[in-house]
């Protein structure tokens, strides 16, 4: 059995893949559960009107089940692990919150036009908490397995990484290695470098919000 998912499409090259970090986390929880899949690739900027019967506010990823479209990636993975339980996924409830304001600090930090509104040192404080936890329960954040967290900010962290070098020449600071080091655990695995796009086409997706015409 072959499972639908709709995903987005890059930015100016509706065939390929695109930079969702959603989509993205969807991707590599198939893979990492070793479902097949095909996907159905979604240009967010001519939207087929199919989508918004399935998805009122038109927005991916959508995975089908059982003949319905669903969306949302905390649903959809929450679906997967229950139809699909092994390997499990499963994130320990304490670790579950982990790095979970990090994404919202990092787009504020992105989009900011003023270097003083602190936006850059919120965002250092959500990545340093990041790497204390990560020291002390690495190499991933529930420890020796991979887990559902950390497929949800695998995608996140590498929009950091390209977006944040590109559009700010900005990394990540040398002095939080656990964090590197943990970045180069998932950037390794298989179902990332499977389901990852280009960092071309990251850029592509940001340049509209960072640059609006």
């Amino acid at each position: 059995m072959v499972l639908e998912v709709a995903v987005k499409a890059a930015t100016g090259a509706p065939d390929v893949l695109g930079d969702c970090p959603f989509c993205h986390r969807v991707l590599l929880t198939l893979e990492e559960k070793k479902v097949p899949y095909k996907w159905h690739l979604i240009n967010l900027s001519e939207k087929p009107s199919w989508l918004f019967e399935v998805s009122p506010e038109g927005k991916v990823p959508l995975a089908k089940f059982d003949g319905k479209w669903v969306p949302d990636s905390d649903v959809i993975v929450g679906i997967l692990e229950e139809k699909y339980p092994e390997p499990s996924l499963v994130t320990p409830p304490e670790f579950s919150s982990v790095g979970s304001k990090m994404f919202g600090a990092f787009v504020k930090f992105l989009l900011s036009k003023d270097p003083n509104d602190g936006s850059e040192q919120a965002f250092l404080e959500e990545l340093k908490a990041l790497n204390e936890h990560l020291e002390a329960h690495g190499p991933y954040v529930a420890g020796e397995k991979v887990t559902a967290v950390d497929l949800s900010l695998a995608p996140k962290l590498y929009h950091v990484d390209v977006a944040l070098g590109h559009f700010k020449k900005w990394s990540i600071p040398k002095d939080l290695p656990g964090l590197i080091a943990y970045k180069e655990l998932l950037y390794a695995r298989e179902s990332f470098v499977k389901t990852k796009t280009a960092p071309e086409y990251v850029i592509a997706g940001w340049g509209t919000k960072v640059n609006p015409a």
